[in-house]
């Protein structure tokens, strides 16, 4: 396994790690969390993600079910989970990062994950409607009473992180450190030039999410939506659009060769191309069978045989 920092933290997290979106209770349960949990942690996986809103707070139950069965020792790795669109369609419950919620919410999901602490605590969405000074200030005393041990964002423009951290520093709180951005061959949108300064200057760190862009770039989907794929899961029919558009399937089609001539699948290659961005931390994976996380961990083998020439010839094919 690689470690890299997460940004200019002391923190050192796995370059592929596991999350549990969709997968945990959608498609596994409690059995299959431990062998697949277990299995990465055997590649040497040290980070596993969550967030509340994963299947209605059953994916924190699932996982920290799997984790005491596992009986790993608990600076041995790295859990986090996510705060935004919360459990309960109520003002004050859903939507939303001001302070009651954020401060009630993280009990909730440390119950459930019959956790003391998580390592990493994101704010899942900006919160247009809370002053962003309430949301730091929320979130640096979280940390400061040891139920996180550091912040970041997920999915926030540059702006808002920019402003966040500024307020962090002006006050003297513990400031975010790391962006969970959607990343993959097709989005890239999140480490565009206006993050330069994020990652760049103010040393952000990255935990990606999507990396096979909810499993196009395994190339499975080629002839349509599998019945035991992500893109068959009840209530997430939103995804059909992107898995059955017809000029991803079009880049999928030039970009297998490529990777058969490295000697990787599609999925790995598409894995091992995220981590040729310094700017990315953790690379989070998906499965839903203990055999993808063996799979997925191979991707490691190819990371450094991204030439300049096929990071070129990749770029061309993107920009057909």
């Amino acid at each position: 396994m690689i470690y890299r920092h997460l940004g200019k933290s002391g923190l050192q997290v796995s370059a592929f790690s596991l999350g549990s979106w969709v997968t945990f209770h959608l498609q596994t349960g409690i059995k299959d969390a431990i062998e697949m949990m277990g299995a990465a942690y055997e590649h040497g996986v040290n980070f596993f993600d969550n967030a509340e809103t994963y299947a209605g707070g059953k994916s924190e139950e699932i996982m920290g079910a799997a984790i005491r069965k596992l009986g790993w020792r608990r600076g041995s790795y790295l859990v986090s989970t996510k705060l935004f669109w919360g459990l309960h369609d109520n003002p004050n419950e859903t939507n939303t990062l001001n302070r009651k919620y954020l401060l009630e919410s993280i009990d909730g999901s440390l119950r459930r994950l019959d956790m003391d602490y998580v390592d990493l605590l994101y704010c899942h969405r900006p919160d247009p409607t809370t002053p962003v000074e309430e949301t730091v200030w929320a979130m640096h005393d979280i940390v400061r009473n040891g139920k996180a041990l550091y912040w970041g964002t997920s999915e926030w423009e540059a702006a808002q992180i920019l402003e966040a951290i500024e307020i962090a520093e002006r006050h003297h709180l513990h400031k975010p450190i790391v962006e969970q951005p959607v990343y993959n061959l097709f989005e890239q949108h999140r480490f565009g030039p206006e993050y330069d300064a994020i990652y760049e200057k103010l040393g952000y760190g990255s935990t990606t999410w999507s990396p096979l862009a909810s499993g196009i770039l395994t190339g499975k989907y080629k002839d349509g939506i599998p019945k035991d794929s992500r893109g068959s899961v009840k209530g997430y029919e939103f995804l059909h659009e992107g898995l059955t558009d017809k000029r991803r399937l079009q880049i999928v089609a030039q970009l297998e060769p490529l990777a058969s001539d490295m000697g990787a699948t599609l999925a790995q290659f598409s894995l091992a191309w995220c981590l040729q961005n310094p700017h990315v931390s953790s690379v989070i994976t998906g499965a839903s069978r203990v055999s993808q996380v063996h799979e997925n961990m191979k991707a490691l083998d190819f990371v450094d045989k991204f030439t300049p020439d096929i990071m070129a010839e990749i770029d061309r094919i993107l920009s057909v």
